[in-house]
This record gives structure tokens, sequence and C-alpha cells, in this order.
């Protein structure tokens, strides 16, 4: 696995990282057991893959534990990420309550993901989301603390706008930007990559192949389980579904001439935008997550990236990536 780093300043990292989400949160269609979600991510660090991403919130709880029992033995091959920022209620499902950023919650959260993930230190640990009550620079100011106690190596934000990226970077370093980044979703070029770029910040897209979507294999809403998440999402639903399912198959098409999969053309693509870029893409399958990490070996004639671009210009999805309050919550 070819290798990057996270900004100029920030740890090297295999080229493509594995999201864990979907291995206990929110995507419910064929989400493998535990024994398989531990078979998974040893998997991926056979692979090459360095660069583990999880959150308190994720299950809630649920995922930081999976992913504790999976790095068992393996840390030192690991740089491991996780988000804190939501509230919940520890042992119930579906129990996300408000964003908070306080410093007392920063330290409170941070101790116990340390706990779940039976690690000495989190490598990266972004804030989940930005608490509209509370300055980003008390936020920062505290998470920079638990970079000073040890419990913390390198602080990220997620979803996040570029004014607060540079007022939190001013607090303390910023080594990572995460937010959603893919054929479907390219708004991060408007102001947070070029802001990324001049401060020396990585960026790590999420859901890089559009919450599996760009991949092809669905075909209707029915492709889901009942309880997934994706059900809910507004680009999944009535005419957002059939408009966003033409935009797929004219990836697919370019990637049949290319001789490659509709992911890996999706995230080989990424891959293009920048040297500090690391994708994370997320399954649940072993042979899709092979499929994937193979695209960090994929190159593009300009000829090629042109064709891409004419297909999936800025804005080409149909439907906001939230709800309406799920839409608040972004790029603050």
């Amino acid at each position: 696995m070819k290798s990057r780093t996270l900004g100029p300043n920030g740890p090297q990292v295999s080229a493509l990282g594995l999201g864990c989400m979907g291995l206990t949160h929110a995507y419910t269609t064929n989400r493998p057991d535990e024994s398989s979600g531990v078979d998974l991510i040893h998997r991926a660090l056979d692979l090459g893959v360095t660069l583990l991403d999880t959150a308190d919130i994720y299950g809630p709880e649920t995922n930081e534990q999976l992913v504790g029992r999976a790095i068992a033995g393996r840390r030192g091959q690991i740089v491991l990420a996780s988000k804190f920022g939501y509230t919940f209620e520890p042992g119930k499902p579906r129990s996300i309550g408000e964003i908070d950023g306080s410093p007392a919650y920063a330290q409170r959260a941070c101790e116990a993901s340390l706990k779940r993930l039976g690690v000495e230190h989190i490598d990266l640990y972004y804030l989940h989301r930005v608490d509209a009550h509370i300055p980003i620079e008390d936020t920062v100011g505290a998470m920079s603390r638990l970079v000073e106690q040890g419990k913390v190596r390198w602080l990220g934000l997620s979803e996040t706008s570029a004014a607060t990226l540079r007022r939190a970077h001013a607090v303390h370093p910023i080594t990572a930007l995460q937010s959603e980044y893919s054929l479907w979703n390219r708004d991060p070029e408007d102001e947070v990559l070029p802001v990324c770029n001049e401060l020396g910040v990585g960026f790590v897209p999420f859901s890089p192949l559009g919450r599996g979507f760009l991949s092809g294999r669905f075909q209707s809403i029915d492709d889901f389980a009942a309880d997934d998440y994706r059900r809910s999402s507004p680009r999944f639903q009535g005419e957002n579904f059939a408009k966003n399912l033409a935009l797929v198959e004219k990836i697919k098409a370019l990637a049949e001439q290319k001789h490659v999969t509709a992911s890996q053309l999706a995230l080989a693509w990424l891959l293009t935008r920048g040297e500090h870029i690391v994708p994370i893409p997320g399954t649940t399958s072993l042979a899709r997550l092979e499929e994937n990490l193979a695209a960090a070996e994929i190159d593009f004639s300009a000829d090629e990236l042109a064709a891409i671009e004419a297909i999936a210009p800025q804005g080409v999805a149909a439907g906001a990536r939230y709800s309406e309050a799920g839409m608040r919550q972004i790029n603050r």
C-alpha cells in the first residue's frame, strides 16, 4: 500500500484508510457479526491499511469496542482516529443527543473512548461536529490539553467551515479535517480544500463512495434493509434516487472502459485531488475491501480525468446530503 502524510507535519498513513462506522452503525444492510468485523479489520491491516477511523457515537460505543478488540496486539501498526462531540446514552442504540463541545465533555469523552478502545492514546482525535453554543477556541483549547496529557497525539475537525478551521488552527495545529467528499459531493473544493492546502492540514474524505451508492450495487431503495439509515437520506429518495442512479451508470461505463470497477474509479479519482488527501472507504465485505484498496494503484491520463469531470461536475448529485436538521449541523 502506498503511503501519504496528513499534512506536512502529520502522521504518515496508508493512501487509503478504513472507515469502520458501517461495521456497527447506520448501515444495517449486510452488517457483519462481531467476529466477521474483527476479521475484516485484520485483513485490512494485513493489506497495508494503517489508518482506522471510528467514533464514540457509532453504535454508540460498540464501534470503538469492536475496533479495540481488533487492534489488540497490533497497536503499533495503526494510526487510530476517533471522534467526539455528540452526546448519547451509554448502551442505548439510536440515542444520539445534542452536540457538546464543552471543555469538560471533551475530557470526559476522550477518557471514555480510551477505555473502550483499550489504548493509552488516540492518534488523531476529531471534534465530530462544532457546537454552535461553544466557541471553537474553547473546544480546541480543551483538545490541546488532551495532547499535553499524552491522551491524544494530533487534532482534527469534522464537517467544519473554512472560517472555523482557521480559528481552530490558530489555537492549536489541526492535523486533519474530515468531511464528505466524492464524485457526488465536491463541496469541499469551494473553500475548505484551499484553506487546508494553505494551512498544511490533511483532508480525510469520508463516504468516498457516496455511502456505497457509487459502487453501482444498489438499483432500488428496496436493496436496503428496512432500518438502514440510507432509506431516510434525501439522496436515496424518489426522483433523487433515479437521477443519482443515472450518474452511477455513467461512472460504471467509464470504469468498464478502463477495466476497473466503479468503486475503484471513484476512489482513485479522489487520490488525484491532492497529495494530503486520504479517503476512508468503509465496507462489510472482504472482497469489497480488497477491491477498494486496489484503487491506490490506479493512475489516470489527462483525457480520462477530463471524461470524469464531464460526467461528475460539482453539484451533479440530486438531493441534500442530510435531512434539514443534519444540514444545520455542518459547515459551522
